[in-house]
């Protein structure tokens, strides 16, 4: 089968690959599409600290059942929930499997999506609605995110919310934000490009490079500030103005992975009494309403994804790792 492999330290192969053969409890899977995700990047820069060469990344992906499911029929259309918990840890056993003591994902702990082929434990079958897009459907899992931020930041309709990064996940929790019915939702981004992204979506825009970004927040909430603030940068430079644009009383959430520890702030949470928040991957039901969020329409995520063919994934790595590129999601189509 025609696979994407890992192969080193900044290395990807296209070639060919045995197909898998599955067990009992699993599943094969024809993929139709593989995202590429931040930790794809992490992976394809040799510094991912489980990720082992060689490997087939990828875990946002969409595509048909091939065989081995006791319930859904060949030719269904699928994503994948893609986290591998333990089930014995106290999260696990107290119903936070998502942070589970010692989570796995596939496409880092074992091969992922990015092959013609994939074989997935039958549980973690997620069915596409009939007449789904699959091209969509490889793109519900960074919407989970997205849902799975909001969800834990205490959101409620009406409220402002600012978003650091307009990059696939920061856009996710901005669209996110737009569908549950925020009264407005400002995106702070020094990309050009992506900064252009978020005002044809219809999002309020700070130019990150250029803008006074508390003297903005000020004007575009009256001089309140703003309810909520999503960091989906992960860029040190965000903890700098972040407790700023808050209100007394307003809630940040972490959503990007830092790579290294960021100086916080804590006399400003302890005097404006700021609650701060960290959110890890997602949990089964965020997959469920992201599906029902791309179905609506009301946000046109599909502007987000670029389509290449897997033969040329050796320059679209390297042009991701560079930025030179103006791919936000970038979709591999291998069916």
């Amino acid at each position: 089968m025609k696979s994407i492999l890992y192969t080193g330290a900044k290395q990807v192969e296209f070639g060919e690959k045995a197909e898998p053969e599955i067990g009992p409890g699993e599943v094969l899977i024809k993929v139709a599409y593989a995202g590429v995700c931040g930790s794809d990047m992490i992976i394809y820069q040799g510094i991912h600290p489980r990720a082992k060469a060689p490997l087939v990344m990828g875990h946002e992906f969409s595509g048909t059942i091939v065989k081995g499911h006791g319930s859904l029929p060949p030719g269904t259309p699928v994503t994948v929930y893609p986290l591998l918990s333990c089930g014995h840890c106290q999260p696990c056993r107290n119903g936070y499997a998502h942070v589970c003591d010692t989570l796995r994902l596939i496409g880092i702990d074992c091969d992922g999506g990015m092959a013609e082929y994939v074989k997935v434990p039958e549980d973690k079958i997620v069915p596409i609605p009939e007449g789904f897009s699959l091209k969509l459907g490889a793109f519900i899992e960074p919407v989970a995110v997205g849902v799975h931020a909001v969800s834990r930041s205490r959101y409620r309709p009406g409220d402002t919310a600012v978003v650091y990064g307009a990059g696939p996940i920061g856009l996710c929790v901005a669209g996110c934000l737009a569908c549950f019915g925020a009264a407005r939702v400002i995106v702070i981004e020094a990309n050009p490009h992506r900064l252009e992204v978020a005002r044809q979506m219809g999002f309020a825009t700070i130019d990150a490079a250029r803008d006074d970004l508390r003297a903005k927040v000020r004007a575009y909430t009256r001089g309140r500030n703003a309810d909520l603030a999503f960091d989906c940068a992960a860029h040190p430079s965000v903890q700098a103005s972040i407790l700023d644009i808050l209100r007394v009383q307003g809630t940040g959430i972490v959503v990007g992975s830092y790579k290294r520890p960021a100086e916080v702030d804590l006399i400003q949470i302890e005097f404006k009494e700021l609650t701060l928040v960290g959110i890890r991957v997602y949990e089964w039901r965020d997959f469920e309403t992201a599906v029902a969020i791309l179905q609506s329409g009301r946000v046109d995520f599909e502007r987000l994804l670029s389509v290449a063919a897997p033969e040329d994934a050796p320059r679209q790595f390297g042009e991701l790792l560079s930025g030179d590129t103006d791919a936000i999601k970038l979709l591999f189509q291998l069916g």
